[in-house]
């Protein structure tokens, strides 16, 4: 009886601890933690939000960037930091893929997702001379001519190539890049067929004429392109595409956690982070903490299937 009554008053404790720090939350710097590069895109979504976040939170909001292994050690790094709402994490859809591929031990588990911020879906691109008018054209050719059609893959492996590729049961020769950067020129100057990027990493080249868009891998039309139709819309089912959202330790308060993801909701919806996506042509896409959390494991076991 001793031993339950000393077990009740301590959880007690530790109830009425968690809440009171809760309620002066925050009183000091909020570091963001981004598992990219400074400069790239990841960086600039998570530096943007953080800016427009910090006068909701009343606090600044520093970014730490901690590259190395696509993702994986800055995302590993944020899940390891104290529970206390001061260490956050940009996640990408790296958690939920290299685990999978036994490239880093922590999993979207380690994290209690506060929110989604952004989805954008990829789009399969080929040059505005192509013979290729529509996706199935590009299909067709796949399938007459097994591993000839010549793919500049931005990352290894390709997931936007291989959910198409297991949908339609072809093979493309895919020719690995170092990014966008480099595929859409590999494109542009006919040394590949075709490739498959995100719109705000080729809507330069849309806008000008260089490139033809063959279809939009997502499950309605994006504004930024509305003349290109979805897979879908020909016959294909086939979504996917790339994603960013903030995460923070898994023993993180839920009361913390609620103020963050009201702030980061606020932050979504100022002029200023809205004007720097729409620039970017990159779709702001919030999803709550469950809605997250419901998505990541839908992606994870997407991605699972793929993988094997």
């Amino acid at each position: 009886m001793k031993n339950l009554l000393k077990t009740a008053l301590i959880t007690a404790g530790l109830i009425m601890s968690a809440g009171s720090f809760a309620a002066d939350y925050p009183s000091k710097n909020i570091r963001l933690v981004v598992p990219f590069g400074a400069g790239g895109g990841t960086d600039a979504v998570g530096r943007t939000l953080a800016n427009s976040a910090k006068d909701v939170l009343g606090t600044s909001i520093s970014v730490m960037n901690r590259t190395g292994g696509a993702g994986a050690v800055g995302m590993s790094y944020g899940a390891q930091q104290r529970a206390d709402g001061y260490t956050l994490t940009v996640v990408t859809r790296e958690i939920a893929s290299l685990p999978q591929m036994g490239l880093m031990h922590r999993t979207a588990d380690d994290f209690k997702l506060i929110r989604m911020v952004n989805l954008d879906p990829a789009v399969v691109l080929v040059p505005a001379d192509s013979p290729y008018n529509t996706i199935n054209d590009l299909v067709a050719e796949a399938k007459k001519n097994p591993g000839k059609v010549k793919f500049a893959s931005t990352a290894a492996p390709n997931f936007y190539l291989m959910a198409l590729e297991k949908s339609q049961g072809i093979k493309l020769n895919a020719i690995p890049y170092n990014g966008a950067s480099e595929a859409i020129p590999s494109v542009l100057g006919h040394h590949t067929a075709v490739t498959m990027v995100t719109p705000g990493e080729s809507i330069a080249q849309l806008r000008s004429g260089q490139l033809k868009a063959l279809g939009v891998m997502s499950a309605e039309r994006i504004s930024y392109i509305p003349d290109v139709p979805t897979l879908k819309e020909q016959g294909m089912d086939v979504v996917t595409g790339t994603w960013r959202g903030i995460g923070a330790p898994k023993n993180t308060p839920d009361e913390i956690i609620e103020i963050l993801g009201k702030a980061f909701d606020t932050a979504m919806a100022t002029p200023e982070f809205k004007d720097f996506m729409s620039k970017g042509a990159m779709t702001i896409h919030p999803l709550n903490a469950q809605e997250f959390t419901d998505f990541v494991k839908e992606d994870t076991k997407l991605l699972g299937e793929l993988i094997k």
